[in-house]
């Protein structure tokens, strides 16, 4: 199994992410440049340094793949807090509606809040271009969600109009998405600490990053090069294509959805866990790593859940499916729990990478005094066995101690509806 790993590149050291780590940072300057880049680089044309320190009330929606959430925010004091709050299936699951009935139905859950404030913050949780007035127009609708005739749409505009219908004067509407809102979570609720600059990071189901970056590096942009000031922008770090893929991931994604799309996402993220590394095993078993009697159990295995890897990780000799797989043999037992060491460990690395570059890219963290706030969500990242203590491992051997570049992972409570809100406040 050890010569297994090696062959098939799943062995990482500090050359491999220094490597790495400069490929990152390239195609996010040939994003920004406006040339061929396997990251968007996407503005989002928010500048925490724009967020006025005089804050009133915000309404919030957060519109994600499976929940609708409404709530009014409060800044009375110096933490926000939530005065009304209400969760609803996401519009678009249960049944296909139309662009108008969406906005309609949005406009009638806000009803409630008339008079309460003039400004809403929209976390749109699906693929977006947002404009320099900060409305959004829909790319395309992921996680099921059905709404026809919303892709190449305005989001806010239309939203804006639906509500006046119903008799609410709304002054502004401040599109962004999840990773954003993530990131002005963490500067909403950690008031009272000093950071150098703030990073957004997704780790659950998908993946993605998005950070603080001056405005004359963003040359694709008219509007904001010869701009003072800076701009949040979301990397789409998902769909990155340089990481070193070996041919197990290629056999993996000619089985996706969507092959060739989001490489990235599919060596990291939740959602491709278990099917990669079923590829892994297969491939495995293939090169004479386990017993006849673990392939001929094997071969009775179409699937596997991300739940079941931290089962077995976790309870190696209980009864779940990977423990059944190895049962009687201790030999295999090791063997798989070696290979999913490694398949966390290549994940570990990769994130960091990511993270590393984006500190990198903006010379931030160099004083351990002031460290580089991470704001990360995402169930993969916090509720994965091995993968956060090994992420937080080479944040550490790899960013500060070779790198001596400081950072801090924060959770903050109601990030997404703290920072949609402080997004909202904006003009």
């Amino acid at each position: 199994m050890k010569e297994f790993i090696r062959q098939y590149g799943l062995i990482v050291d500090y050359a491999c992410f220094e490597e790495n780590l400069d490929m990152f940072v390239n195609e996010m300057e040939k994003g920004l440049a406006g040339e061929n880049s396997s990251l968007k680089m996407l503005p989002t044309y928010i500048s925490i340094d724009d967020i006025p320190e005089k804050r009133s009330n915000v309404i919030v929606i957060d519109a994600g793949g499976t929940n609708l959430r409404i709530a009014l925010v409060n800044f009375d004091y110096i933490t926000p807090s939530i005065s009304y709050f209400k969760k609803y299936p996401m519009l678009g699951i249960k049944e296909t509606i139309t662009k108008e009935e969406f906005f309609s139905t949005l406009a009638s859950y806000i009803v409630p809040l008339a008079g309460k404030s003039k400004k809403i913050g929209f976390c749109f949780s699906f693929p977006a271009e947002i404009l320099p007035n900060r409305d959004g127009r829909a790319i395309s609708l992921s996680k099921e969600v059905k709404i026809n005739g919303i892709v190449n749409s305005l989001i806010g505009e239309p939203l804006k109009n639906a509500l006046a219908e119903k008799g609410l004067d709304i002054e502004n509407i401040v599109i962004l998405n999840d990773t954003v809102a993530s990131l002005l979570g963490a500067k909403a609720v950690y008031v009272d600490r000093v950071y150098d600059s703030y990073i957004g990071f997704i780790l659950g189901t998908g993946t993605n990053s998005c950070y603080i970056e001056n405005n004359f590096n963003i040359l694709k942009s008219d509007h904001l090069k010869n701009k003072p000031g800076n701009c949040i922008i979301n990397i789409e770090s998902g769909g990155y294509a340089n990481a070193p893929r070996t041919p197990v991931d290629e056999s993996f994604d000619s089985l996706t959805e969507k092959p060739g799309e989001q490489l990235f996402e599919k060596m990291i993220s939740g959602a491709y866990q278990g099917g990669l590394l079923l590829e892994f095993i297969r491939a495995a078993a293939a090169n004479g790593c386990f017993s006849k009697s673990f392939e001929e159990k094997l071969a009775d295995v179409s699937s596997i859940e991300s739940k079941e890897i931290d089962d077995f990780c976790a309870y190696p000799y209980g009864d779940n499916k990977l423990a059944c797989l190895s049962k009687g043999s201790e030999k295999d037992r090791v063997s798989l729990y070696e290979l999913i060491d490694a398949f966390f460990d290549r994940a570990a690395v990769l994130s960091a990478v990511n993270l590393a570059a984006v500190m990198k890219k903006t010379g931030a963290g160099k004083n351990p005094c002031r460290p580089v706030c991470i704001s990360a969500e995402g169930s993969t990242f916090y509720k994965s066995k091995l993968l956060n203590e090994k992420i937080n491992y080479y944040m550490i051997d790899f960013v500060r101690k070779r790198l001596n570049i400081y950072s801090e992972f924060v959770k903050a409570e109601n990030s997404t509806l703290y920072g949609t809100a402080l997004a909202g406040l904006l003009d």
